[in-house]
């Protein structure tokens, strides 16, 4: 007995090998090979992206090409694109030697989930039970990336911690748990979430700290020196945050409703994300000696507004309330980054790299809770008779919905997208902690080398002796003994 358990204690506690050169190659041809096949089987293109569009088009009575859904949906489709794969990648760019890991990882774990995620949300939202094959069109790819973002939100947490091949299984969980809670928020409950304060910001945020929780790392600040920032990364990361901000209307109004959800939601995520910038500028001075202000909020909580206004983003909150909304957020978000996360991470045992508690989790949560209460205060003296049952598809099954029972399974969706990524998190954290995904050691996180070939520094270099000759044409004796050695 006693030498069963010295040898499961000899296999976990066993030294880190980082070499990866067979496991990263494996699974990323075995799992892309087995997408091929899927999508063969399953995935086909719908009415409006086959050839049969012509005949699609006079079945229909549709008389222009232009009413075809591309045309409408492509422009929030690159929005949303952009923020993924730049966006995303470059606000994780932020740790002085983790920048390809940052921006690497991010592109693999984003191409693989966008293919899974066609083929899972297919099963669940476009499957053809007669033909028993997904028809996919521009509004699945729009889908897809938001399922992905929830994976990306949780690798925040992970940042440095972990290696490419353990991402490639959270990612595969990770869709996976998403197309379930989104199915049974959207579907079953008939929840509006237009802009994923629930199902994508909320669930991602629990899924990322739940896996950190189980993957406390008690020495982890023996890699503390590479846990920070330096001028140029915190400007890398900041483009990341610009182009998030910009595009956010966009992602919260990418798959609305034709006409005026669209507009609204474009509106309200527009002025709730000014209004968080000001509360976030705030107490980012108020708080540091002598009034400076902290990169790492002016980079996060920043875009907390946006996150916050993803549920209601549709219905009529009206303008002041999506400033309420914004101001609000941009002094949690930018107290939780002073207080919040240092308290998780002494007292809850969670390392959370990013901060995804006070920009996606958080805000997730007051924006799920904030949709419920506009939503049982819906009326229609406000929204009008055909206007209320178009905001929250109050047709078929759904018919005889009251304003009250909707807010009520609201609030019921964001406690499902808590549970399911705190639930998925524990469970995959488990997985993970098997010594076999080439993850890096305590004293070896944060740090590209581990991972990626890496040039060499400029400023490593030997220094060159070099003359300083510029008293050469004022005083030509002076200029052969006039020299300094200086770095290159």
């Amino acid at each position: 007995m006693g030498n069963c358990a010295q040898g499961c204690k000899d296999y976990w506690c066993r030294p880190k090998n980082t070499n990866i050169r067979i496991s990263l190659p494996a699974v990323c041809v075995v799992w892309q090979t087995a997408m091929i096949i899927l999508f063969g089987v399953f995935i086909r293109y719908d009415e409006e992206s086959d050839t049969h569009w012509v005949e699609h088009k006079a079945h229909e009575n549709i008389t222009s090409d232009a009413e075809n859904d591309f045309y409408f949906r492509y422009p929030s489709f690159q929005d949303v694109h952009v923020m993924i794969f730049v966006g995303f990648g470059f606000l994780m760019t932020f740790l002085k030697r983790y920048s390809f890991g940052g921006v690497g990882f991010n592109f693999l774990i984003a191409s693989f989930g966008l293919q899974w995620a066609l083929v899972m949300q297919g099963w669940f939202h476009a499957l053809d039970h007669s033909t028993g094959k997904i028809y996919i069109g521009i509004e699945s790819l729009i889908n897809a990336d938001f399922c992905v973002a929830g994976c990306l939100i949780a690798y925040g947490a992970l940042l440095g911690k972990v290696s490419p091949v353990q991402l490639m299984v959270v990612t595969l969980f990770g869709i996976t748990l998403f197309a379930v809670e989104e199915y049974i928020i959207l579907s079953l409950l008939h929840c509006r979430d237009a802009g994923g304060s629930m199902v994508i910001h909320t669930f991602g945020g629990y899924y990322g700290l739940s896996i950190s929780w189980v993957l406390y790392r008690p020495n982890l600040h023996q890699s503390k020196r590479l846990n920070g920032s330096v001028y140029h990364s915190d400007v890398f990361a900041m483009i990341g945050t610009l182009f998030l901000w910009m595009f956010w209307p966009s992602f919260n109004s990418a798959i609305t409703d034709h006409g005026d959800g669209q507009h609204r939601a474009a509106i309200n995520t527009y002025l709730g994300l000014a209004s968080t910038v000001l509360t976030t500028y705030a107490i980012s001075s108020l708080s540091a000696h002598r009034g400076k202000l902290d990169m790492v909020h002016i980079q996060n909580a920043t875009l907390a507004g946006g996150v916050a206004m993803g549920t209601a983003a549709e219905f009529m909150i009206q303008p002041y309330g999506a400033l309420i909304v914004g101001f609000c957020c941009g002094i949690l978000s930018t107290l939780g980054y002073l207080v919040f996360t240092p308290f998780m991470e002494r007292v809850l045992k969670i390392q959370d790299t990013c901060g995804i508690h006070n920009l996606h989790a958080m805000p997730g949560v007051i924006g799920g809770f904030v949709g419920a209460i506009v939503a049982a205060a819906a009326s229609e003296e406000v929204y009008g008779h055909e206007g209320l049952i178009n905001t929250f598809d109050f047709e078929g099954a759904f018919a005889n919905r009251t304003v009250l029972t909707q807010g009520g399974f609201q609030a019921a969706g964001t406690c499902v997208a808590i549970a399911f990524g705190i639930v998925g998190g524990a469970i995959v954290g488990v997985i993970l902690r098997f010594p076999i995904w080439g993850d890096p050691a305590d004293d070896n996180c944060y740090d590209d080398e581990v991972y990626w070939e890496v040039p060499e520094d400029e400023e490593s270099l030997p220094p060159i002796l070099e003359y300083n000759n510029h008293m050469t044409s004022k005083n030509p004796e002076m200029s052969e003994s006039n020299f300094s050695v200086e770095q290159s």
